[in-house]
């Protein structure tokens, strides 16, 4: 889950890590409020969960309040890479000597944190690392010992700070690696941290992405899960986590069903495959029961897009009897608002085949086979 900015820095605060006054607003009339009351030049921040808001016009300053209540006015309702603006963060513009950059990600390959370290900030650090590596400093940490205080303080060192300030950032950085390990961060940074002319560091900005899995150990952000001002899902989506399927929304017109990551992914290569395109990708997960697919189809059939939806099922947990059950439900229920092609294989495939058959839907064995029927019907919807 990627926290908006706001909240982000929220939980910075909690762990001692300095970040610029400010407010939430949700209308222009707030924002200003917000500005009276801070008393300095404002920036005014689009509340979005995208990077590169800056660039893309989501950043705006203003000198007055009124002027705050004018550029907030023209932020909220806006989109921003696609994503509306319901709310803005407005806060007191910092003074700026250098920027930096600094955050701590998962590097997949080592199976360990990555503290990663610039003494350019402000840009994206992709960029930095292709055009000037060497400004880029790597600190794989070790998960038996983590980051310790000598570590941190190298990191600072290298970015070219000593004395007082080489132990303030030193104690920043540290903080930060305890916030993303306690959080279950994926990923978490602070780009840009500006120095101030009087020598503080400040994180003028704040990303954290918390591990979707890891959900259950921070029920604070339960709610905020499912919320729609967060913006970054479509309306399919957030109802597709309240009846808890993995769910994503794509540009094509087959409706995709699966059980299980691989083979939804496998599925939705065997539609591009055939010359067709897939409107989704849905993993019913293990286990996945009547209920379950019975939920999914309804969710699918809702999207006026979808022109035939297609079922691929590889039964191991999941049972192919239990599938066909749900299937029927939802015939039974609200009827087939789209044609459906099912493949399905596994345990009690025999069974599933023959309830499905029965209620007459055709069931395939193969998977190319299925994915070239449903491409025919989308064609021809």
């Amino acid at each position: 889950m990627n926290l908006l900015e706001f909240e982000a820095k929220e939980v910075f605060s909690r762990y001692g890590i300095p970040v610029p006054r400010g407010e939430v607003a949700s209308t222009p009339s707030q924002a200003e409020e917000v500005a009276e009351r801070l008393g300095v030049p404002v920036a005014v921040k689009a509340q979005v969960a995208a990077g590169g808001r800056g660039k893309a016009g989501g950043i705006l300053f203003a000198e007055t309040p009124q002027e705050a209540r004018d550029v907030a006015g023209r932020l909220l309702g806006s989109e921003i890479h696609g994503l509306r603006v319901r709310k803005v963060l407005v806060e007191e513009r910092l003074r700026i000597k250098r920027e930096l950059y600094f955050g701590i990600t998962v590097d997949r390959s080592s199976r360990c944190y990555v503290a990663i370290a610039s003494s350019e900030g402000g840009v994206e650090i992709e960029e930095v690392a292709a055009t000037a590596p060497e400004r880029i400093v790597r600190f794989p940490i070790d998960p038996l010992y983590g980051l310790k205080s000598y570590h941190a303080l190298r990191i600072a060192k290298a970015l070219g700070y000593s004395g007082r300030q080489l132990r303030s950032l030193s104690s920043l950085f540290h903080r930060l690696y305890t916030l993303a390990v306690e959080q279950d961060a994926e990923l978490t940074e602070i780009n840009p941290l500006v120095e101030t002319p009087e020598g503080e560091f400040i994180a003028a900005d704040a990303r954290l992405n918390i591990d979707d899995n890891a959900l259950f150990r921070h029920p604070e952000f339960k709610e905020r899960l499912f919320s729609e001002e967060r913006g970054d899902l479509t309306p399919e989506e957030l109802e597709a986590r309240r009846r808890g399927l993995a769910y994503v929304k794509l540009d094509g017109e087959i409706g995709v069903i699966g059980n299980g990551a691989g083979l939804t992914m496998a599925t939705l290569d065997m539609i591009r495959l055939q010359g067709g395109r897939a409107a989704d990708f849905l993993d019913l997960g293990g286990g996945a029961s009547s209920e379950r697919m019975s939920s999914a189809l309804s969710l699918l059939f809702s999207d006026p897009r979808v022109r035939v939806v297609l079922i691929n099922i590889l039964g191991g947990i999941t049972r192919c009897d239990e599938v066909a059950r749900g299937i029927l439900e939802v015939k039974e229920k609200m009827g087939f608002r789209r044609p459906i092609v099912v493949r399905m294989i596994g345990t009690n495939e025999e069974e599933g085949r023959r309830i499905l058959r029965e209620a007459g839907v055709e069931v395939l064995e193969s998977m190319e086979e299925a994915a070239e029927r449903a491409v025919e019907i989308a064609r021809r919807e």
